[in-house]
Formats: structure tokens, C-alpha cells, sequence
């Protein structure tokens, strides 16, 4: 009833039009300001995608995702790692989540360790939970830890040791 009136009645509705404007101004650049701010930090960045033509030498470590599809001949530190079915990594993979899709030469630290079926494992894997879906390919020990990433400054040891003495 209150709208009829303003539209009909030129008086209010050329008050009502500036002060509603006014209201939708001053409410329009306030919501989006917090929206940004607060979307902002929580926005989560996207995964780095390392291609299917794409080989690495060298180590990686971020705080963030990573979906490898190509090759990468080093340790691999993340927090989300994906193993894409084209992908071989040939190294030590520690991360809080990994799902393995492809093939893995080397030890495999995470919280969450995911084979899918067609995973190709051939090392150790330390885990507090894991899932290997059936026709996944493994060879190696599974050790279960309830915190498999505590152990990091240990492991590259043994390796650096296997590595120099088959060198």
C-alpha cells in the first residue's frame, strides 16, 4: 500500500526515489567491502598444475595444492598432493593428502593416502589412513603412524645413504 502511494503521489515519490537511492548507495558499497574482505583470505588458491609435457628435476614444496601430470624426479612436499594417471614421480612424496592416480618410485608420507586403481606404487607408504581402491599396484611396506609427517629430517637420510652407496 505504501509503494501505490509513493509511485501515485509525485511529492514522495521524488523523495522516496532520492532517499532510497541514497540507502541502496550506502548499503551497496558496504556489503561488497565485506564480502572482498572476508572472501579474500578464505578464497583458497587453486592447485598448481604441473602438464603432462612438462618434466621436473629438482624438489618441490609449497603449503598448497599440487596436481603433477608430467614427470618430476625429486621429493614433493605439499599439503594436497594429486598423482594424475599420465604422472611418475620419482622420489619421496610427504603431504597431508595424496591420491596417487599414476606412478610412484620412492616413499610416500600423508595423513591421507588415497591409491585409486590405477596407481602404481613401488615404496614405502606411512600413513594414518589409507584407502587402495582394487586393481591399485603396490609394492612396498605400509606402516601406519599417527603422525606420519613428524618424521621428515629422518627419511631423506636413508636415502641420501642409498643413493651415494648405489651411485
Amino acid at each position: 500500500m505504501f509503494s501505490k502511494s509513493k509511485i501515485n503521489e509525485p511529492g514522495p515519490k521524488a523523495g522516496a526515489e532520492s532517499d532510497q537511492p541514497k540507502a541502496a548507495a550506502e548499503q551497496a558499497p558496504a556489503k561488497p567491502a565485506f564480502e572482498l574482505g572476508s572472501t579474500t583470505p578464505k578464497a583458497k588458491p587453486p592447485a598448481s598444475v604441473l602438464s603432462s609435457d612438462l618434466t621436473i628435476t629438482g624438489n618441490l614444496k609449497t603449503t598448497g595444492d599440487i596436481q603433477v601430470e608430467g614427470t618430476v624426479e625429486g621429493d614433493i612436499r605439499a599439503h594436497l598432493l594429486t598423482v594424475g594417471e599420465s604422472a611418475t614421480i620419482k622420489g619421496e612424496v610427504v603431504a597431508d593428502d595424496v591420491v596417487v592416480n599414476g606412478r610412484v618410485v620412492g616413499r610416500v608420507r600423508g595423513l591421507k593416502v588415497r591409491l585409486t586403481s590405477t596407481a602404481r606404487v613401488e615404496g614405502d607408504i606411512i600413513h594414518k589412513t589409507i584407502a587402495i581402491e582394487s586393481g591399485a599396484h603396490f609394492e612396498g611396506s605400509v606402516q601406519r603412524q599417527e603422525d606420519p609427517l613428524s618424521q621428515q629430517g629422518g627419511t631423506p637420510q636413508p636415502k641420501a645413504v642409498a643413493a651415494a652407496s648405489s651411485a
